[in-house]
């Protein structure tokens, strides 16, 4: 029963990122994100949010709970909601082109995550909170926050946000960046925030 149930919910999961993957497009189609479309966004995220326990859907119902606490959406609130959903939706595709995707580069099989003395970098929007939040997990297990993608870098860690269309972000370059050293036999890994919050136990 446990594992049906774990694969169950799985399943919910998937389809609802599916769904969320087909908002967030839609919202966006215009350009800009008004408050009446992020009102229904929100309405969406509380009737999903309990189904499956996606942290995905939970981490956003939060941001956009904040955003309309006064019942407004002010420009820089309806940038950053722009932007968080351009990011789960990934670029967009002129009129009958295919969506553009690649995988994302992580490590394959993920590693093990050292904590003590390893230096972290966060790329992307992360789920779990605001990237001050998740650099303060890092230095509450001992490890060290970098600065920039360097030969010394330990962990690049992908925010949930980022998507198969991460070449075209303005966080790409990081990316990149992060495989050309660990292709040239760098010890450095990339992995998902997803692991980087299994492994920190969160």
């Amino acid at each position: 029963m446990e594992i049906f149930t774990k694969y169950n919910r799985k399943d919910i999961q998937d389809r609802q990122i599916d769904t969320l993957i087909g908002l967030s497009k839609g919202l966006t189609a215009d350009g800009v994100v008004n408050r009446d479309e992020a009102n229904f966004l929100h309405s969406w995220l509380i009737q999903n949010q309990a189904a499956s326990g996606n942290p995905l859907i939970q981490n956003l119902l939060l941001k956009v709970d904040a955003m309309l606490a006064d019942d407004q959406l002010d420009a820089e609130e309806s940038s950053e909601l722009f932007s968080i959903l351009r990011s789960i939706s990934g670029e967009a595709s002129a009129v009958g082109e295919l969506s553009k995707t690649t995988s994302l580069p992580v490590n394959t099989p993920a590693p093990k995550i050292i904590f003590g003395k390893s230096s972290f970098l966060f790329t992307g929007t992360c789920a779990f909170g605001s990237r001050k939040q998740c650099q303060e997990i890092v230095e509450s297990l001992g490890g060290i926050n970098a600065g920039g993608v360097t030969k010394s870098l330990n962990y690049l860690i992908l925010g949930t946000y980022v998507t198969d269309s991460w070449v075209h972000e303005t966080f790409g370059r990081k990316i990149e960046k992060a495989i050309e050293y660990r292709d040239a036999g760098v010890p450095l890994y990339i992995v998902s925030e997803e692991h980087w919050l299994r492994e920190a136990n969160i």
